[in-house]
């Protein structure tokens, strides 16, 4: 097994949220963003991860030289809190140019909004000093089968990124895949997805794949499995570690919470590939709970990573020989009960 480097982490500034959800209000106060800046710190994570708009607020109302002007500044308290920029992502599912998608919208000037509101998060990147930029394909998909054609929404989503790997010969794409919500079906749902559209690409080396737990519990699919499988191709560039309980709604909940075991295999996933030796970070896509106290505002955050790093001791731990020996026998009653007792700590 090759050695895994110390990791990272990350986090975004959605992650500490205030408790609304779509039957409630918000149940904690908003928090500036030079808090979220300094919780980070204090919490000694290495990164931050950005949409365009957290990087630049109100980025629509603004010029193209205002936007990169407020990016440098970005970038200096970044600097001045030792924090780095881990990606910048366009958040193209916000807008009201975007209700019938970005990239596959049926509406060539719509399509061309978000194909330049892309390029222009791409501008961001760079003053940020990261080369990665996030596509959740969120809208990307349809509510009815029979508004879009699926086929040519595969043309125009590979013709958007053609787009940007042009406007750039530096940077990479990650694909972020989710097979649901908010559309009712997606085009890219899974990792095999994203890597086989990936192909289609006019330069397939810079185009690769984020992965979240929740969104491939969502698929009906292993994290685990998920991880190994980009990583065979050398295209896991991103993580968004939660945990999900069922084919609910996407609950980004703190990481092990809903099922230590799938957890605990994706961090063996993660180890046995040797994930972060490129740089990569691991980042938590993680929410405080509703019921939250503003006083326990950054539980989620330690929570997760302090699980992340038990998983890892236990990874690192774990009895490999008597499990072979298992294994070779076909034993999988004991090997069962080996994992468990493993985790529990006989």
């Amino acid at each position: 097994m090759a050695k895994a480097p110390k990791y990272r982490f990350c986090a975004g500034p959605w992650n500490f949220s205030e408790g609304r959800d779509p039957y409630g209000p918000e149940t904690r106060p908003a928090q500036t963003f030079d808090w979220k800046l300094q919780a980070l710190k204090e919490l000694g994570f290495d990164a931050m991860m950005f949409h365009d708009d957290d990087a630049v607020p109100e980025i629509d109302s603004k010029s193209p030289a205002q936007v990169l002007k407020e990016a440098k500044e970005l970038k200096k308290r970044l600097d001045g809190e030792g924090l780095v920029a881990e990606m910048v992502a366009p958040r193209l599912w916000f807008h009201p140019n975007t209700v019938d998608g970005a990239y596959t919208n049926n509406d060539k000037r719509l399509r061309r909004y978000a194909i330049d509101r892309s390029k222009q998060a791409i501008d961001i990147a760079g003053v940020l000093g990261t080369d990665l930029i996030v596509l959740w394909l969120a809208r990307e998909g349809s509510y009815l089968r029979e508004s879009k054609n699926a086929r040519r929404s595969v043309d125009l989503l590979v013709e958007a990124m053609d787009a940007m790997l042009t406007h750039n010969k530096k940077i990479r794409l990650a694909i972020e895949p989710k097979p649901n919500e908010p559309m009712d079906h997606a085009y890219i749902p899974t990792i095999g997805h994203a890597l086989a559209v990936a192909q289609l690409t006019t330069a397939p080396a810079r185009v690769g794949a984020l992965i979240e737990s929740a969104h491939a519990i969502l698929a009906g699919l292993d994290p685990a499995d998920e991880i190994d499988f980009a990583m065979a191709f050398g295209k896991l560039w991103s993580l968004h570690l939660n945990d999900q309980n069922g084919l609910k709604f996407d609950q980004d909940k703190p990481f092990g919470s809903a099922n230590l075991r799938v957890a605990f295999n994706q961090v063996r996933a993660l180890e046995r590939n040797a994930y972060g030796r490129g740089g990569e970070f691991i980042c938590f896509d993680v929410h405080p709970f509703r019921t939250t106290k503003p006083e326990h505002y950054l539980k989620h955050l330690s929570n997760s990573r302090d699980t992340f790093l038990r998983l890892v001791d236990k990874a690192r731990s774990y009895p490999e020989k008597a499990a072979q020996a298992l294994i070779a026998d076909r034993n999988y009653q004991d090997l069962d009960q080996l994992v468990l007792n493993h985790l529990m700590g006989s």
